[in-house]
């Protein structure tokens, strides 16, 4: 008798333990089936040669970026420079561009859903994605050969209407020294989703966003620039000589020794706390490409590394895609729409196959705060920068320039947004080794915005 219960007890258990093994297959079908079915190794997808042939990938105007031609042949854009300039967008033939939706969104391209598998993978379905390939075109050729990245989107809606990473190549035409050569190191790399970068002074928006809402006269006081200040045991050195300024002028000034004193009085846990409030240690999800976290050392720092913590130096790094969105969020009173690159999919019967909903941020800056820092920001823009070099556009920016050591010139940045109801556009500009922010940054971010706005660069 016992010996049955230990076997009845043993058959229970191995029942049990199939249950929960079927429960763990089922859960990880549901979840990663897609991935399963659009592996590189499904000879039903993909040719000898590991190139996806199904799916075809247009651009928010429906101009095709990829498809696949009568011989199953994977082809682009016509254009060379467009297909550079869309590369980390669409993505390469042999998969090492990891945010391209040819390797990302396989299994969208390829039509799999839970009921049928892949089974009219053959045909595939269409891909619009957000990004319009003549703003790539004219941000990839503003670049000139630099390092960099430049996206633009609309931060009501989400869509990024611009993304290019440089240096790129021609995906029909891969280069003999990729990886060698020094001219596409990290060629590979999508700059604007997966890497972060020390900000420079744009990171003074945050600085700013801390001392308007804790330093309750800000806006009445003065501070006094020599060119530099020692605070603790180094100097705080500033770009030029400023003399007496307001809160207002030392920000379109960008003054290092106003914003140094500004972050030491405000302390470290404060400018962590606004940090982490902007969004910028955060990771965002870009229709399920997930972007890299920024990084900044407030802990157990000296006043004067808290000083250069708060210009954007010291272990400051920021993502451009969260620079951008916070960017977003001051233009549109504190919130912004949460960056997609995929508008809509279509089966081969033009019926959408999945929803691509808006979603948003939360509060990543205060609406008065907001309002107030769009007002010094476009002030930046009258009496620094230029309006004359952004025509007919309501623009607000700070630029930046981020100094990298090892002598390498500075990392140049650009980043702000437009006002109006028709134009409703954040955006960033970085060029690695560019010089001077508003200069270079300004220059590269200010022809794409005027072929947005105006049609014409």
């Amino acid at each position: 008798m016992r010996k049955i219960e230990k076997r009845a007890f043993v058959c229970l258990v191995l029942a049990g333990l199939l249950l929960l093994g079927m429960t763990f297959f089922v859960g990880e079908f549901l979840v990663k089936g897609g991935s399963w079915a659009s592996s590189a190794f499904n000879r039903h997808l993909y040719n000898n040669e590991g190139v996806l042939t199904s799916g075809t990938v247009l651009d928010r105007d429906g101009d095709t970026l990829s498809a696949v031609d009568e011989n199953g042949n994977r082809t682009y854009y016509q254009n060379a420079t467009v297909r550079k300039a869309t590369l980390h967008a669409v993505g390469d033939l042999q998969g090492n561009i990891g945010t391209g939706v040819l390797n990302a969104f396989a299994d969208k391209l390829t039509g799999y859903d839970l009921v049928n598998g892949a089974f009219s993978a053959h045909q595939g379905n269409t891909m619009y994605l957000t990004i319009d390939a003549r703003y790539n075109f004219e941000a990839y050729q503003a670049l000139n050969g630099h390092a960099g990245t430049v996206a633009v989107y609309n931060y009501k809606t989400g869509e990024i209407l611009c993304m290019v990473s440089a240096p790129s190549y021609d995906p029909l035409n891969v280069p003999s020294d990729i990886l060698d050569s020094d001219r596409y190191k990290g060629a590979y790399l999508n700059r604007f989703l997966s890497s972060t970068f020390t900000p420079g002074s744009v990171f003074k928006t945050v600085t700013a966003a801390a001392a308007i809402e804790k330093l309750k006269d800000y806006d009445t006081r003065t501070w006094n620039c020599e060119g530099s200040v020692k605070i603790g045991d180094d100097t705080i050195v500033c770009s030029g000589t400023h003399g007496e300024e307001t809160f207002e002028q030392a920000l379109a000034n960008s003054c290092n020794v106003a914003f140094a004193e500004m972050a030491v009085e405000l302390g470290a846990d404060t400018l962590a706390s606004y940090t982490d409030k902007a969004g910028l240690t955060d990771s965002y999800s870009v229709s399920g490409l997930p972007t890299a976290k920024g990084t900044f050392d407030f802990d157990g720092i000296t006043d004067d590394q808290l000083g250069w913590a708060g210009v954007g130096q010291f272990h400051d790094a920021v993502n451009p895609c969260a620079l951008m969105v916070y960017m977003g969020a001051i233009g549109n009173g504190g919130s912004a729409a949460v960056p997609k690159l995929i508008l809509k999919t279509r089966d081969n019967l033009g019926l959408p196959t999945s929803l691509n909903l808006t979603h948003h941020t939360g509060r990543l800056i205060s609406a008065k705060t907001a309002e107030i820092l769009s007002e010094l920001m476009a002030n930046n823009v009258t009496v620094t920068y230029g309006t004359d070099r952004f025509p007919n556009m309501d623009i607000c920016a700070k630029s930046g320039t981020a100094e990298v050591g090892g002598g390498k010139k500075p990392n140049a940045w650009f980043a702000g947004f437009l006002r109006g109801d028709d134009t409703p556009y954040a955006f960033v500009a970085m060029v690695e080794n560019g010089g001077g922010g508003a200069s270079v940054a300004g220059t590269v971010a200010g022809k794409v915005l005027s072929v947005i706005v105006n049609g014409y660069s």
